[in-house]
């Protein structure tokens, strides 16, 4: 409006072409906004995005989203900003016995059915590979801290599809493990992605890394473990052969461990009765046509 204006177009014109009102238009006129509120507002909108990812997470690890995302400032500035606002960590109040309160799903629960009785069961099957995947996150404590695992299973063979590890337990944790898993599997649309209803899986950028492969969320009940047990399973034969047999000093070797176990034992060496005694591997190489197997 101010360049209109500069140029010779009454402002009383512009406003009606707008639908806008003069009064505030003078109002900033008088007091415009300064470049060090501008600063500030930009950098409170890259610490919301951060917070709307990942609500667990405090001040100090916002900053370093709003960092990636090109809006540097210090742990004090950021505080002072979350605090303005109400921004704060799920973890940062004190709970209750019953822990928090989960978030709302953002997907429906597409593989519960009701059955004779009325009550509520889960179909965990699949007829073809990239039908129907389950996913979850595990943790387990290095001497230089936590390890996550995020990891992706096909339910047609067991076959652990894709996952991620990383120190932090963040959006882009689940994110990776479904980006792998797509660049190993090739053609997943339609693909149901079933979940609990961890912040991980409810983040924006899980979502739109679902719509961007044309595959379909799924999610189970709050605080019920039966919901996604196939993998929960698969977690308890990692913790079982991997994660418990020993301490670890590093990350680094607790991750080498865990993909060495999933590549080369559980996909390759340990049959499970589900499939007939064959191993994930087998199961697809001889149940699919050449065509259909996946990398």
């Amino acid at each position: 409006m101010k360049e209109l204006a500069v140029d010779g177009v009454p402002v009383t014109v512009t406003c009606r072409v707008l639908k806008l009102s003069r009064q505030p238009y003078y109002r900033w006129l008088a007091t415009p906004v300064t470049a060090a509120e501008l600063t500030e507002a930009y950098r409170a909108n890259a610490l919301f995005d951060a917070h709307t990812d990942d609500r667990e997470f405090g001040y100090r690890y916002l900053v370093e989203e709003a960092r990636d995302a090109g809006e540097s400032m210090a742990e004090r500035t950021a505080w002072r900003i979350c605090s303005t606002n109400g921004w704060w960590s799920a973890f940062s109040k004190k709970r209750g016995k019953n822990g928090t309160k989960p978030g709302p799903p953002v997907h429906d629960d597409r593989c519960a059915y009701l059955d004779e009785h009325g009550v509520t069961r889960h179909r965990f099957t699949a007829e073809r590979p990239n039908e129907l995947w389950l996913s979850d996150i595990t943790e387990h404590r290095t001497g230089q801290g936590k390890l996550y695992l995020c990891a992706i299973k096909d339910v047609y063979s067991n076959r652990i599809v894709g996952y991620s590890i990383s120190d932090r337990m963040k959006s882009r944790l689940a994110v990776a493990a479904l980006n792998n898993a797509v660049a190993r599997r090739g053609e997943v649309a339609g693909c149901i992605v079933h979940t609990d209803r961890g912040s991980q899986f409810r983040s924006r950028k899980f979502v739109r890394a679902l719509h961007r492969h044309a595959m379909v969320g799924s999610m189970g009940r709050v605080g019920a473990a039966g919901d996604n047990a196939a993998m929960e399973s698969f977690f308890a034969l990692l913790q079982k052969n991997v994660l418990d047999r020993r301490r670890w000093a590093t990350r680094q070797e607790l991750r080498l461990a865990i993909v060495t176990w999933i590549e080369r034992t559980y996909h390759r060496r340990r049959r499970q009765a589900s499939l007939g005694r064959l191993t994930p591997i087998e199961y697809e190489t001889i149940m699919t046509t050449p065509a259909a197997q996946a990398a």
